[in-house]
């Protein structure tokens, strides 16, 4: 991703400014300039586009604080191999897409248990990212939470991972799981999702404006959220379409 960057950075005559942090952004008055106030000083510009991630920080049940396990408790985003996790058994929170791959490789060296709040729908890995991300059904309903590619729960299942209700509560080194039950995990791994990086935007820009990519604020647009667009633009593949808007956007505003 590095290189492509450098590519990318190089075809177009940008350089990219890192280690930089974003604290707000403001329109003053009735003018059409953004103030956008970041750690090394405040930039004036026209144009501000967010694309800080749908998934920027990992999100963890309230009751995760109360939780003390003689293994590790840690979220996805940090775990990377299964030497990470020192006990036998493990249990992991979450049924979606992260939860069910770290399934499948803890399989094979630990006791692996799976809290699925709500069992998605199975698709194949080849519909991705083509079915990536929740709907709406077009004619009402409730959401639908994006499906699992690749391992359903019952190909798990046949492998020996247990999957058991979502969890409710901890106390301790225990959890209480939605049927009433309890046990006590060795470790925990939160596959719990992430929160959006659009924290730094005011109040009134972090609803969707008139059009897609925009927001109520003039010459501020967000790209690879679906909130703020449609389903599937947090992806490498889907967030071409939003860059393209943004575009089109920028160049059309008078």
């Amino acid at each position: 991703m590095v290189d492509y960057l450098k590519v990318v950075e190089a075809g177009i005559g940008v350089e990219t400014a890192w280690n930089i942090h974003v604290t707000g952004v403001e329109r003053r008055g009735d003018g059409t300039t953004l103030h956008l106030s970041t750690t090394v000083g405040e930039v004036q510009t026209r144009n501000i586009v967010c694309a800080t991630g749908a998934a920027a920080h990992p999100r963890l049940p309230e009751w995760a604080t109360a939780l003390s396990v003689p293994g590790v408790a840690i979220h996805t985003s940090s775990y990377q191999y299964p030497r990470q996790i020192p006990t036998r058994d493990v249990l992991i929170v979450g049924g979606g897409n992260s939860g069910l791959q770290i399934a499948r490789e803890l399989a094979a060296s630990h006791t692996v248990t799976v809290a699925v709040r709500t069992r998605r729908a199975h698709r194949p890995l080849a519909s991705y990212p083509l079915a990536a991300g929740g709907r709406r059904p077009l004619f009402g309903g409730d959401f639908r939470p994006e499906p699992v590619f690749g391992d359903s729960y019952e190909r798990l299942q046949q492998v020996g991972v247990r999957v058991v209700p979502g969890v409710t509560d901890a106390r301790g080194g225990a959890v209480t799981f939605a049927d009433g039950t309890t046990a006590s995990p060795g470790s925990v791994i939160f596959a719990t999702g992430y929160l959006p990086g659009d924290d730094w935007l005011p109040d009134e820009a972090r609803i969707r404006g008139p059009r897609r990519t925009t927001t109520p604020v003039p010459g501020l647009f967000v790209a690879g959220f679906p909130q703020y667009s449609r389903s599937g633009v947090d992806t490498i593949a889907g967030v071409s379409a939003d860059a393209t808007a943004i575009a089109h956007h920028i160049i059309n505003r008078p």
